[in-house]
């Protein structure tokens, strides 16, 4: 055993409780993967990082659910960068982290944490059908075709009619199991339909979007990073969103408000990143003891 300091992050929120928490072990990245999956179960929080020293960048992060490892995430990035800078571990306006989908850079600009998560790419077309028997809604409540988009991680991409039918939408396992089948996914985790509607949370926003969650991860994510950039993504190709950065909002419903200015890299035809912002306020801090082998 050997003890190992953490900050508890709550993401995409400048306040205690908002947005989207995240632990953050500093210097653990070499710890075992069932070590760190035991952690992220034990703080009941959907996911965590362990950083390490990079070859490649100036840190390295690894990101863990319950269930496994992930290359990326987007509420982690910002909760890792806020960590860092609230030690003095970071100096200057940029910064690069090493992670399972390639170096992603991030820029400080005042408060605000600026990821750059990487060039989209388009993936399958899940029947419209399946994705509302998954999420207990009528066919009519989707008005675009889902498809699964990635900027770092891959997410169904789902744009519901209203805030109404986003309220409504309730997980059913049986059918995710059949959209995880068609991404080629071993799990069912990882497979759950993003929800976005097309109009904000609150008056400043212009988008408002739900993760809801399978076992065992927690039954929904307060707010999810990576899989803005790829709704992001999503919505400029087809046309749905005409201004070329816009706010993000997710989590209010749940009591944890979050939001995030998102700002597309490139024409929408040819993107070559998505930039996804945000702010970081640490909760809490202390020592772990942690297992260094399994």
């Amino acid at each position: 055993m050997s003890w190992f300091e953490f900050d508890w992050v709550d993401a995409f929120s400048d306040r205690a409780f908002g947005g989207n928490g995240c632990a953050v072990v500093h210097d653990g990245a070499h710890l075992p993967e069932q070590v760190c999956m035991a952690y992220v179960r034990e703080t009941s929080l959907v996911e965590c990082t362990f950083t390490d020293p990079s070859d490649v960048a100036d840190i390295r992060v690894r990101y863990f659910l319950a269930s496994r490892e992930i290359p990326f995430a987007g509420h982690p990035t910002i909760a890792t960068v806020a960590a860092m800078r609230s030690r003095g571990m970071i100096e200057g306006e940029s910064l690069t982290l090493e992670t399972g989908a390639g170096v992603v850079s991030i820029r400080l600009t005042g408060d605000e944490i600026e990821m750059t998560q990487v060039a989209p790419q388009f993936g399958a077309h899940v029947p419209v059908d399946l994705v509302a028997s998954t999420i207990g809604l009528p066919e009519s409540a989707i008005i675009s075709p889902p498809q699964f988009v990635s900027t770092g991680l891959p997410f169904c991409i789902t744009v519901l009619r209203d805030h109404e039918a986003l309220r409504a939408a309730q997980l059913v396992e049986g059918p995710l199991r059949k959209v995880a089948e068609a991404a080629g996914f071993s799990g069912s985790d990882m497979a759950e339909p993003f929800l976005v509607t097309l109009e904000g949370a609150t008056d400043a926003g212009d988008t408002f979007s739900r993760l809801l969650l399978a076992p065992p991860s927690p039954p929904e994510d307060p707010f999810t990073g990576s899989a803005t950039g790829a709704m992001a993504a999503y919505l400029w190709k087809y046309g749905l969103m005409s201004k070329d950065s816009f706010i993000a909002e997710q989590g209010h419903d749940m009591g944890r408000p979050g939001q995030a200015t998102v700002t597309r890299v490139g024409p929408t035809d040819g993107m070559t990143g998505i930039k996804v912002a945000g702010r970081g306020h640490v909760l809490m801090r202390g020592q772990v003891d942690l297992p260094t082998d399994k």
